[in-house]
Parts: structure tokens; sequence; C-alpha cells
């Protein structure tokens, strides 16, 4: 309800901004906040972030402490409390049963510790609210993803015409390039976009370890259900090439319709890489999209020396990235980029009325993207790169990928692990802890003991891993992008996980 002319809005509860007109007041009580806000991070950081990567207890004990009373959510608060108040229930209800990504032995999923130039992007972010859909309505803010999308580009070697949009990660990212390529090789008669009917016969070729949002993305864009020819992979984990080319060879006979290929940089599993640069000859041969999901691996492309671990990006018609991931930016931020920038206009570009602009066509995000408006993704990464430059990122690269063949070539020596791989390609490792009575375990047997070593090192705070299954058989998984690690917490993460004795 609009307040008549001389009447004073009625009051927000502890809300210094309510006084902005009084400068002097209003400053004072945001720093204040501003002060406590910083206050209970650091907190909780040197309190339980570097000590213990997650409470150790399980999900009913978890669910408990936040929801006390009855074990459910509650109702919404009917009345204010001071900002004090909230932060406080902020360390006792969240912060305590927070993981961490700091603890220098959690190896997580692909979750690092973000850089706190990141983490200051992220608060500048907020306060600025840009909703970066339209020019208009984020000028400084489009302008700052159009650079970022830049560095990105020219990191994977794409050429000038080519073009990108940063996403919430990967997911969003590969659904969004299935949506191209659908919409570059499946349309008929002229038509934009397929119907239905065109997407009977179509097929993607992907490998055994590719990411589960391609087949989702396929899912969601109308595909059947034997769309995803799943191509199985050699005993490292990699989609060869003469494998591919049968089933395509196949396919074409029996005379379904093959329109792109997956190649993954960086699986999610074992962090694989795909021999990219021969899998991109058969695409090409076949006059198919050649997508790469380097949402993981892409990041190597940062460091001198480890690039051409991940070689043959530049050959892919769109290629994933994650920055959430390798990059080491907090949650979310991901991005698709596409060899012919006018592909991503020719799937999403749309004329709303009320987006309408005088302006002489300017560059408004939703036109590429399949969100409309959106956060202000793009200023974490883009303080976190000016601050450390491409040299200070690949510098952390290669930090976590020594890590990774150090974490390798101790399970490799030591009897009591056994590594998946003998050296991994980029900075994951995947490993079995061995019992002593290991020869005479069943393979069953020898799995339920992967998971007990796990929980156990979960309950004891003293690092983490998680878990996985390849070739039927369970693993655990440590995920190296923790920067603040050392050699001495691989061993000791080792030597931590040796403590449950015979099965």
């Amino acid at each position: 309800m609009t307040p008549s002319p001389g009447v004073e809005p009625p009051r927000v509860l502890d809300d210094p901004l309510v006084d902005y007109r009084n400068e002097a007041v209003s400053r004072e009580e945001l720093t204040r906040l501003g002060s406590g806000m910083w206050e209970a991070a650091l907190d909780w950081l040197y309190g339980q972030g570097f000590r213990t990567p997650v409470r150790t207890s399980g999900y009913a004990d978890s669910r408990g402490r936040f929801f006390p009373d009855t074990g459910e959510p509650g109702p919404a608060p009917a009345s204010g409390t001071g900002w004090e108040a909230v932060l406080g229930e902020f360390t006792s209800r969240i912060a305590s049963d927070a993981f961490s990504s700091y603890q220098p032995r959690t190896f997580a999923y692909f979750t690092p510790p973000p850089l706190v130039m990141s983490i200051c992007g992220e608060v500048l972010a907020q306060w600025l609210n840009q909703g970066v859909d339209i020019w208009h309505g984020a000028p400084s803010a489009t302008f700052v993803e159009e650079e970022v999308i830049g560095w990105l580009r020219a990191l994977v070697g794409f050429p000038e015409d080519s073009f990108g949009v940063l996403t919430s990660g990967g997911a969003m990212a590969n659904l969004m390039a299935m949506a191209v390529a659908r919409d570059r090789h499946l349309g008929r008669d002229g038509a934009k976009k397929p119907r239905a009917a065109e997407l009977e016969d179509a097929a993607v070729y992907a490998g055994d370890q590719a990411h589960f949002s391609i087949a989702r993305a396929l899912d969601l864009l109308g595909f059947p259900a034997d769309a995803l020819r799943i191509v199985p992979t050699d005993a490292d984990f990699h989609l060869l090439p003469g494998d591919l080319e049968d089933a395509i060879e196949r396919d074409i006979a029996d005379g379904a319709r093959p329109f792109a290929v997956v190649a993954v940089a960086g699986t999610t599993n074992t962090g694989a890489v795909d021999p990219i640069r021969d899998l991109a000859a058969v695409a090409r041969h076949h006059g198919l999209w050649f997508h790469v999901d380097a949402a993981y691996g892409g990041a190597a492309r940062l460091s001198r020396r480890d690039a051409d671990r991940v070689a043959g990006l530049e050959l892919a018609d769109s290629v994933t990235l994650d920055p959430h991931k390798w990059f080491f930016q907090p949650y979310d931020i991901g991005g698709l980029l596409v060899r012919n920038g006018e592909d991503l206009l020719g799937t999403f570009r749309c004329s709303p009325e009320y987006l309408r602009t005088v302006h002489d066509e300017p560059l408004d995000w939703f036109q590429h993207s399949m969100e409309g408006t959106r956060r202000f993704r793009g200023l974490k990464l883009w303080m976190a790169w000016k601050h450390l430059g491409t040299a200070g990122l690949g510098q952390l690269i290669e930090q976590t990928n020594d890590l990774a063949a150090y974490l390798a070539h101790r399970c490799n020596e030591d009897p009591a692990f056994d590594a998946a791989v003998e050296r991994p390609e980029l900075s994951v490792v995947c490993f079995r802890v061995l019992p002593p009575n290991a020869a005479a375990l069943t393979g069953e047997e020898l799995d339920t003991h992967q998971d007990r070593v796990q929980q156990a090192l979960e309950r004891s705070g003293d690092g983490w891993v998680s878990t996985t299954r390849l070739r039927g058989r369970t693993y655990l998984r440590a995920g190296i992008m923790n920067y603040m690690s050392t050699e001495d917490d691989i061993d000791r993460l080792l030597d931590a996980l040796r403590q449950p004795g015979p099965v």
C-alpha cells in the first residue's frame, strides 16, 4: 500500500536501510551488521571449518538438531527479531552442521574451498543485485560477464566468432548444449526447430562415464529413451574412437540418425579424459555435433604445465565448463561455450514485448540462454582471476594434480590399498582399502568394507572422501581440489583409513 504524501512508511524492525536518509546512523548500523556477519563467518571457519569436514552424526541426528521441537520445518516467523539474534541462530543451527571444504583432508566430490577474493565478489554482487538478463537492467554486469566469457573462450582456444553464457552449473550447460545441437542438426524442411516426430530416430553417443545430465537433458528435450547410445569405455575409462565409429556405423545401417557425440574431459568418477582429438575426427567425419563436457577438467588449461592433459577442446562445437569446481569459485557458476556464437541465438532468441529497448542492439543475455533473470555470477570469477591471474590459478591446478599423483603413488606402493588406475590423469583418485584378510573376502564383502571405512573416517572428523562404483565394485573417491592440503595430509588420511580392522 502506498503511504499518503507526508506520511512516513511503517518502519521495518531493525533494518538499517530504512534510515538511509540519516547516513551517519545508517552507515554505522550497517558497519556493525557487516562486522557481525564477517565475524560469524570467521568464527565458523577458525572453529569448525579448518578442523573437521562435518559433524560426526547421521542424517536423523542432524535433522533433529535443526528441527529440535518436532523434527519438521516450523511456520514462518510472525514477527521479526534483531539481526544479532538472527546471526546467533545462523551460528547455532546452520554453521554448526555445515559441511566444510576448508579442512585440509576434505576431498569431497568437486567442492573446493573458495578463493577469498571470490567470496568478496559474491558479497559485492549481492549488494549490487543485478538482474543479468537485459543490458538495461545490469549495464556493467553485462560487460563483466562478456569479458569473463571472452577469457574462457580464449582458454579453450575458440575463435573470435565464438560465444558463450554463464549458467548455474554443468547440468544446465549440458542441457543447453544438447538443445543447440538438436536445433542445428535435426530440423527438417527449413523448420527452425525439430518437431517431436523428427526426434524418434535420433542418436547421441557418449561413454559409460558421461555425466548423468546428458541423459537427463535428452529426456527433457523430448527425445525417446533410447536416443542416448552408451558406448563402453576401456579399462582406464576412456571412450575410444574405434568403438565410437563402430557404434555410429551400426546405427546408420539400421536407419538411425546420429547427430551428436559427447566426450568428457575429466569424468566425475575418475577424472579420466577421453581422447578428444581422435573423437573430434570421428564426429567431423560423420558431420555430427561434437560436445565436450569439460565441467571439471577444462580448468587444467589454466596451467601451462598441465594444459595438454585436456588437449583438443578447441576442436569442439560446444564446451561445458564449471568454475565452481576447479576454478575454486563458490557456488554457483557454470558456463557453456559454443564455436559459432550465432548458434545460441538460433535456439534461445525471443522477443517479449516487455523487454523491448530503444538502444541499438545491446547485449541481452536472456537471448543466449535458457535462463531469464539470473544473478550476477561473473563478478566473483572476474575478481579472483584479476587477483591471481592465469598463472596463479594454474599454480593451484598443478598443486592439486601433484597431490593426487602422490596419493596414487602411496596407494600403489602399499599393499593395504588398491588404486583404480596407476596414475591419475587429473586430480581424482579412486582406491580401495584392503583389510588384512582381503584375500579371503568376496567382492561384496570388500565393497561393504569400503563403505565401512568411509563412514568411520566421517565419524572421526579427521577427513572425508566419498564412495563410487566402478565396474560394479565400490571404491573410495578422493576429489582433490583442496589447495590447503599437503602430502602430510594425504599420509594422515591413509593412516586414518587403515584403522577399521579385518572384516
